[in-house]
């Protein structure tokens, strides 16, 4: 097995460059990305992401000499590979395994005998071993768990959660080989400060990260079902989940927007797999169902409460406050306030979104002339949405006579006129 790694990460996003840092302060360490912009941003110790701050990446660049490059010729010194590239879906919600393929075809064209390719990338359970490695053997001519060997550790970052980092949680790790699960397991723990825990193989590490995923989307969905129910009946369903939570045995969630990279994704790769095999995983579809009507619930609960109000839809402004999927984090992937400011134009409503985080040019393109990051006088509005908890939004005084929505129970002080999801 290898003895001196040498390591290059494959992906610089959200997982990939906190792990290329934490590595380099062991051992030798590439990082590599596409996106020739992203590399030099990062080069001049700038990560918009803001994972990983300007003073680590000083150290990592000029203490631990970390190379961060788009030159594809740097891999060629690696002997173990990590990806860390995403994995959406599709348009039909389909997974979209085109960065797996890209960066799997990458490998093979430098990957050498002995070398070790480790997957993060959330995906189904075989994909690593079926799917990715059969690319490298091609691309290669290396014949896979005898030439070379994978490895699967499935990432667990959780943007803008500054306790739950990459050192401090703990991470699962497989192989395709008992010696490689070795190699694997003894890299991680090189950096971590929690540990690990071992997987069997790599297809049970591959379908406990989707599954983790999956359990938090159903228990959302479950607790978004209440809340829709009690906006109809006209309760707070943050008053309701306090009063039930006094149970011993109750758990505790919250209802809300499920975006993002991972919940809104990962039960899509579930289902592919069931559908698959020839089964229907129906608790998981109904979940995704659930979560995916909230943006519209949301939006016609607003209209409704204007025309209330006296309120004329049609031109009146609009200011939607946050659009990225989490609170105190730039990451809009798979937002879905965007669904909700589709719903609100299609009433014919004038909107201003105010996001603090959010960078305009990851908007989609017909709502970037909409942003702006300082936050205006909600006075100049007809009706206010809170979507996003950001620090930034909760002291906010919000006038009795301007209708707004507290989707996420934002506010300090909020007045009679503001209304709960």
């Amino acid at each position: 097995m290898i003895q001196k790694p040498v390591i290059a990460v494959i992906g610089l996003g959200y997982v990939g460059l906190p792990l290329a840092v934490a590595y380099s302060r062991k051992y030798p360490t590439i990082g590599f990305d596409i996106n020739a912009n992203r590399v030099a941003a990062l080069n001049s110790y700038t990560d918009n992401t803001r994972e990983t701050t300007s003073e680590q990446l000083h150290e990592a660049l000029d203490v631990h000499h970390l190379l961060l490059t788009d030159n594809q010729e740097a891999l060629d010194r690696a002997n173990t590979y990590i990806v860390t590239v995403p994995t959406p879906i599709d348009e039909a919600n389909q997974p979209d395994l085109t960065p797996l393929h890209d960066a799997s075809y990458l490998i093979g064209h430098h990957i050498n005998k002995g070398d070790v390719v480790i997957y993060e990338s959330t995906t189904f359970p075989t994909c690593t071993e079926k799917y990715c490695a059969p690319i490298i053997e091609r691309e290669s001519g290396l014949v896979f768990n005898r030439d070379f060997t994978c490895g699967y550790s499935p990432e667990r970052i959780n943007p803008a959660d500054k306790k739950n980092r990459l050192e401090t949680i703990k991470k699962i790790t497989s192989g395709s080989t008992p010696e490689t699960a070795d190699y694997v397991d003894g890299l991680y723990n090189s950096i971590l400060l929690n540990g690990t825990h071992r997987a069997p193989n790599m297809a049970v590490a591959e379908m406990a990260k989707a599954i983790e995923n999956a359990q938090r989307d159903t228990n959302i969905a479950f607790v978004n079902e209440i809340a829709m129910l009690c906006s109809k009946i006209g309760i707070d369903s943050k008053d309701v989940l306090e009063a039930a939570g006094t149970k011993w045995n109750f758990i505790h969630m919250k209802p809300g927007l499920v975006g993002g990279h991972c919940i809104s994704v990962d039960p899509y790769y579930l289902q592919y797999l069931g559908n698959k095999l020839g089964y229907t995983t129906d608790v998981i579809n109904a979940a995704r169902r659930t979560n995916n009507r909230v943006p519209h619930f949301i939006a016609e609960r607003l209209v409704l409460a204007m025309v209330k109000g006296g309120i004329t839809v049609k031109n009146s402004r609009v200011l939607v406050l946050g659009c990225t999927f989490k609170e105190n984090c730039p990451d809009t992937r798979n937002s879905k306030v965007f669904d909700i400011i589709d719903d609100l134009q299609d009433y014919g409503c004038k909107l201003t979104i105010c996001d603090p985080y959010a960078l305009t040019v990851t908007l989609p393109k017909h709502l970037q002339g909409l942003h702006q990051r300082e936050l205006p006088s909600v006075m100049d509005y007809d009706a206010v949405l809170l979507a996003v908890a950001h620090e930034e939004f909760k002291s906010l005084n919000i006038p009795s006579d301007i209708i707004a929505y507290d989707i996420k129970h934002i506010l300090d002080n909020p007045s009679q006129n503001v209304m709960y999801y």
